[in-house]
């Protein structure tokens, strides 16, 4: 009883509101929309309407759920012209529509369950214009809809109507028509007497075909034919001649006619994902076109004359087979978006910078050689600068390829780098009979990444940059910057102790790990230590390891193509209904997101791991195995359909300003001043305004550091690669007493006065030894526990690596940006004496969860108040965790939060006053994802904190996650009824929301957990879209300039070598 004096309530203060603005306004009310929510019982007494609506000539009761109008609506409101019905549930057309209806110029009833119309309704609507009867649930439509003689406007997509009356025919006024999403099966021929029809839209209809009189509809204007299963166009097609947008999209066209070239007036032209294998000639006639969309198609070239096409301001041809482009495309100066990226391009025309207007630009996923991948993918200045660089100096060619030794400790990497780079002299002294010889004297296992230039081939000037990354755990957390495109990634196998059960953590994680970071990539499996295995053992378990790597292939890539499918079914139900259940795959996801995750899942299919077969088994005894490893990795560096740019020519300047870096006295510095560089580009030949694309290409290259958005750091090149990657080894390196040995060598000798505040800098006092070595071990303590260290204990432990405090602040600088620390307490200017700055290091954090301290006073999610609601956003990873993402990630979110306490697999902290919770749980078993969530909680009317606390830190990782282009993970918002019951499997509404306007018309959604559960539309929507959508990485340009928090990560794009082409599995 209470629900329905409730809802009578409300619906009688809706009217009373209503009449109260109508005797305000008096006669000079004129439109009038009214809101509320519906009673709630369907027992509620009819209302009276407010005497004073006489002059209301708009009446919008649109997002009101309703399903019947008050009695007496029509009589009320007899200046009415305009009603708006739209979003609510309505079954049939209400009566007070034929009462209203010889008044009404517009009628909108989309967005409503419509099954029917009724004939007297429509019959009535005798002075309609305009007409929206979309997204309804109509199988057919009335005859007396053709007596509508005044109608313009008529939208009846999104239906289910499978013909349409032949009385349409008698609308000829009708100038826009929108069928589409229905279920024709052929093109209505009743539209071919409208003569007077601009714009129609019969998109995603089976019509299979168009008539050859289609030329009847001279009128047109706008026509949609998108997913009409056209095969072909028929000659009349081509009689439109008034034709200016057309879209042929998504259909199975392989040419055009030729008499195509006779729309003249044509503008816009999309022809995106059909079967086109030849750009088609007849449209090169067309002088005025402006948008030109051939996406997705099977194109091999672009002919010269399109350089006709002299007004284009948009060309679109991604994900063709593209190998080249014309010289004279560089003659369509008035283009603003051009799109190439999927193609197979290797060279772009010289005087590319002629294209200046150009804003919009994707080249990614190329195998471009000239100008370098590098520089393309900066941008269209960049290319013009490298171009007009070229062209004032002599060209170079310099081979040199990145080869990265990955594998578990102890796997033999160091000994087998070597063999490699040490011992081909004396393996070749040997000759042909020796089968056995000494190791070379190298250490048993590596000082942390080291790295070492190796001249394979002298003759041939190929050489290689071997880096030899730590096995150790410590160091997963910096391996990442060091996987990079371009590079022949060498997986070591120790085959001694190799066994099938241990598969998954001493190949198959690698191999997830490099697919992730560097999709595509080409990677040699190398066991050593084959000298301690009998000749059974090592094919054994060579073939096993052969084996599980194709099953994990397998397994990977049927799940992602199951996933794909689950997209493509979600994709063929309408909109509508994906939103009308929730027990619906993907419900609520609008088709551009589902298209951007079909496009992810197929990227990810087609960038698979090149992975060399079979398992090279190597021992460092044997001259001849090494040598025929070395002839391996020396056949696949050649091959230039693998690395292209391996033989790319560079500015003869480039490289002799790259070579001047590395002379001395430069060489031994840390890193030079800009103006240090700009004299060195002075000797190259390089002015100042070209040194910046000079320095810009060798910063992406991998030659050296050089941050030119960066305010901290853009005024310094940081040129010494090896001293950088030195001082990372000494963070990373966990034995204490290590870490006491190079602090305690730091002390000696440091005189008074350096590093101000602290007192293990001024020079020991007699006895005061053993009091030092007590602090100092106090400080190791701390770090390996908490990842805590004071600045002057950081300069102590890089004694041997830094001359000034200068290089100290830059370095620590750059490690914030690399995302391994952040400063406690960062003070805005100089530090006074006494204070002590202190950083973090969240990898070395041991304790999993905060200190207790963070929960004081009932801030603690899991003992939130009932009356309070959470939010939750997970992140799932299926295949494989990204070593280091949260410790990075920690370190990312630091600027955005106040009042932290952090742990091993936790975050608490706050944003402003709100609370916020980060968590990272690891996978408990192998058929279990790594999830890391972000969470807070507020009450429901303040919800929108909650949302304001959470969206940067999700904007954050979003970010971080665009480095892993070939990661697979999902992103989910948790139902916060479950939470809040405690359920251990909430339910997940699709992460795809967050990029989604809040639905109108929708205050409720139901958890399909509890289908009796109603969870408020603001706690699965954030108030505005979030910026970066869940899945976006893979579909849209993957630029570093578009991402500027990417450029701040110095490692991931200074470690960086040439793109690899896309080719077929490696034999």
């Amino acid at each position: 009883m209470a629900g329905k004096d409730g809802g009578d309530l409300r619906a009688a203060r809706l009217w009373r509101d209503a009449a109260l603005r109508a005797r305000k306004l008096r006669g000079n009310l004129r439109q009038l929309t009214l809101g509320a929510e519906p009673p709630d019982s369907p027992d509620a007494p009819p209302l009276a309407l407010p005497a004073s609506l006489a002059d209301v000539e708009v009446l919008n009761l649109g997002n009101n759920g309703l399903d019947e109008v008050p009695d007496g609506l029509g009589a009320a409101l007899g200046s009415l012209r305009v009603l708006v019905l739209r979003r609510n549930r309505f079954a049939r057309l209400p009566a007070a529509v034929a009462e209203l209806g010889p008044r009404l110029t517009e009628l909108d009833v989309s967005h409503n369950r419509l099954s029917a119309l009724g004939a007297e309704a429509v019959s009535a609507l005798r002075e309609l214009r305009k007409l929206n009867l979309s997204h309804n649930q109509l199988p057919a439509l009335p005859a007396q809809l053709g007596a509508l003689a005044h109608l313009e406007e008529l939208d009846v997509s999104f239906n289910r109507l499978a013909h349409l009356p032949d009385s349409l025919s008698c609308l000829l006024r009708l100038r826009t028509l929108d069928v589409d999403h229905n279920q024709l099966t052929a093109f209505p021929r009743q539209l071919l007497q409208l003569a007077a029809l601009e714009e129609l839209d019969v998109s995603s209809n089976r019509l299979r075909g168009l008539p050859e009189d289609i030329s009847a509809l001279r009128a047109l204007k706008i026509l949609w034919l998108s997913g009409a299963e056209l095969g072909t166009l028929p000659s009349g097609f081509c009689e439109l001649a008034s034709l200016e947008s057309l879209m042929l999209d998504n259909n199975g066209l392989r040419a055009l006619p030729a008499q195509f070239s006779r729309l003249q007036r044509l503008k816009m032209l999309n022809l995106s994902s059909n079967l086109f294998e030849e750009f088609p000639a007849a449209l090169l006639p067309l002088a005025g076109l402006e948008e030109l969309y051939l996406s997705r198609n099977q194109l091999t070239s672009v002919p010269s004359l399109i350089s006709g096409l002299g007004r284009l301001l948009t060309l679109w041809l991604d994900n063709n087979r593209i190998r080249y482009l014309p010289d004279s495309i560089v003659e369509l100066t008035g283009l603003e978006e051009l799109v190439l990226q999927g193609n197979q391009i290797a060279v772009l025309p010289d005087n590319f910078g002629q294209l200046s207007r150009v804003g919009l630009w994707k080249i990614k996923d190329n195998p471009l050689i000239q100008p370098p991948y590098e520089v393309c993918m900066k941008g269209i200045p960049y290319i013009a600068a490298y171009q007009k660089e070229l062209a004032h100096s002599q060209p170079a060619v310099q081979p040199r390829l990145k080869l990265l030794l990955m594998g578990h400790k102890a796997a033999g990497k160091t000994l087998l780098r070597h063999c490699l780079t040490e011992e081909r002299a004396e393996g070749n002294q040997g000759g042909g009979d020796k089968e056995k010889s000494s190791p070379p004297s190298a250490p048993s296992a590596s000082k942390g990444i080291e790295v070492t230039s190796w001249t394979a081939d002298a003759s041939r000037g190929l050489r290689f940059i071997v880096y030899d990354l730590a096995g150790d755990e410590s160091y997963e957390v910096i391996q990442p910057f060091f996987l990079s495109p371009g590079a022949l990634y060498v997986l070591v196998v120790n085959l001694a102790t190799y066994e099938p059960h241990r598969f998954p953590s001493t190949v198959g994680s690698f191999l997830h790990r490099v697919g992730a970071r560097v999709p595509h990539a080409v990677v040699c499996i190398v066991g050593t230590h084959a000298d301690l295995c009998a000749e059974r053992e090592l094919e054994e378990k060579c073939l096993d390891i052969h084996r599980q790597i194709a099953l994990q292939e397998k397994h990977d890539a049927e799940g992602l193509s199951r996933l794909a499918r689950v997209v493509d079914e979600a994709l063929a139900r309408d909109f509508e209904l994906r939103s009308a259940s929730p027990h619906a795959a993907y419900y609520g996801v609008s088709d551009k997101n589902l298209r951007r995750r079909k496009a992810h899942f197929q990227y990810l299919l087609n960038h698979r791991l090149q992975i060399l077969s079979p398992v090279l088994p190597v021992s460092c005894r044997d001259p001849r195995q090494l040598q025929r490893l070395r002839d391996k990795l020396l056949s696949v560096a050649e091959h230039r359909e693998i690395f292209p740019n391996l033989h790319r020519v560079l500015p003869r300047s480039w490289q002799v300003l790259e070579e001047l870096h590395f002379q001395p006295p430069q060489a031994q510095r840390l890193w030079l001043s800009w103006w240090d560089s700009a004299r060195l580009g002075l000797q190259a030949g390089l002015t100042e305004d070209r040194l910046q694309s000079a320095l810009s290409y060798l910063h992406e290259s991998g030659k050296l550091l050089y941050f030119e958005d960066s305010p901290a750091l853009k005024e310094h090149v940081f040129h010494n690669l090896t001293r950088l990657i030195d001082i990372l080894n000494v963070f990373f390196q966990r034995d204490p007493s290590l870490l006491l040995h190079k602090l305690l060598l730091g002390t000696s000798g440091e005189g008074e006065g350096e590093g101000e505040g602290s007192p293990l800098l001024a020079g020991p006092a007699p006895g005061q030894e053993l009091l030092r070595a007590t602090q100092l071990h106090h400080y190791v303590e701390g770090f390996l526990l908490h990842g805590l260290l004071p600045a002057h204990v950081i300069r102590l432990l890089l004694k041997p690596h830094i001359q000034a405090q200068q290089d100290l602040q830059l370095l620590l600088e750059l490690l914030e940006k690399m995302g391994l620390c952040y400063c406690l307490n960062k003070p805005k200017g100089k530090p006074l004496n006494g204070s002590t700055v202190w950083y973090k290091f969240p990898c070395y954090v041991q304790n999993e969860v905060p200190h207790a301290e963070a929960w004081i006073n009932g801030t603690n999610l899991a003992g939130q108040s009932f009356v309070a609601e959470q939010l939750q956003i997970e992140y799932s990873f299926p295949f494989t965790f990204p070593p280091g993402l949260f410790a990075r990630y920690s370190v990312q979110i630091n600027s955005h939060v106040v009042h932290r306490s952090d742990g091993k697999l936790q975050i608490f902290a706050y944003r402003g006053k709100v609370p916020v919770v980060v968590s990272y749980r690891p996978a408990r078993g192998v058929l279990q994802p790594d999830t890391l969530s972000i969470a807070s909680h507020a009450s429901l009317p303040n919800i929108w904190t909650a949302w304001q606390a959470i969206t940067p830190l999700v904007e954050e990782l979003n970010v971080l996650l665009q480095e892993w282009p070939g990661l697979h993970y999902t992103v989910h918002i948790l139902c916060s009824k479950c939470l809040k019951r405690g359920s251990p499997n909430p339910h997940a509404f699709p992460g795809e929301l967050l990029s989604q306007p809040r639905p109108e018309g929708v205050a409720e959604i139901i958890c399909p957990k509890n289908g009796s559960e109603r969870v408020n539309v603001a706690l699965v929507y954030p108030p505005t879209p979030t910026v970066i959508s869940p899945c976006s990485k893979c579909t849209r340009d993957y630029q570093r300039h578009h991402t500027p928090v990417l450029r701040e990560i110095p490692l991931s794009a200074a470690l960086t070598g040439p793109q690899p082409v896309q080719h077929r599995w490696l034999k």
